[in-house]
């Protein structure tokens, strides 16, 4: 097979047809690119993709927006991107991840050395989630995009993600746009605007002022 591209976005595939596609993922040699996005996979489907995804070295961009996965289908994809050193474009969206599925993630991010854009809109992180998706900001060295927005992680929980900027030295696009984030979360960002030399494009529209 040579295809580089498959797009099967809105197509009811369900665990069952995500099981074919892990076990395609861990033969295949020419994708790169795999759109699952809207198709109710489950966290049973991503766990059959992340299988996939263990022995995969040609996809490098994989979306899973909204498929119900949950956080279990987060801690699957995690262990997934422990083994995979190709992926570098994942998108999450719309999942119900939680704080615990933030958690699991922010594991990836402290030892997958691949991934440069993360999609988590939308997937109630708060701001407990986001106190774990900065303790793996601190460690990444890699991590070029990471979109947030939708997440109510509010004042405390951009104050972590501010904590971790103050670390980390590769991202340079992060989205906070509907957070609730108030004056002291706008502070906090301010303060660290001023010391952190690589973050580029911060987005915080959308955010109320008191």
């Amino acid at each position: 097979m040579t295809l580089t591209l498959l797009d099967l976005r809105y197509n009811q595939l369900g665990a069952v047809g995500a099981q074919y596609l892990g076990d395609v993922l861990q033969h295949d040699r020419t994708l790169t690119t795999l759109n699952l996005a809207v198709n109710r996979i489950g966290h049973v489907g991503a766990q059959y993709l992340a299988d996939g995804l263990r022995y995969n070295n040609t996809l490098i961009t994989l979306n899973l927006r909204h498929n119900q996965i949950g956080n279990v289908g987060a801690q699957h994809l995690n262990n997934a991107l422990r083994c995979n050193r190709t992926l570098t474009t994942l998108h999450l969206q719309y999942n119900q991840l939680g704080n615990i599925g933030a958690q699991y993630l922010s594991n990836s991010l402290r030892n997958n050395t691949t991934l440069t854009t993360l999609h988590l809109e939308a997937n109630q992180i708060g701001k407990v989630g986001a106190q774990h998706l900065a303790g793996g900001l601190r460690h990444n060295a890699t991590l070029m995009t990471l979109n947030l927005r939708w997440n109510q992680i509010g004042d405390i929980g951009a104050q972590y993600l501010c904590d971790a900027l103050q670390h980390n030295t590769t991202l340079t696009t992060l989205d906070l746009r509907h957070n609730d984030i108030g004056d002291v979360g706008a502070q906090h960002l301010g303060d660290v605007l001023q010391h952190n030399i690589t973050l580029t494009t911060l987005s915080i529209d959308e955010n109320p002022e008191d």
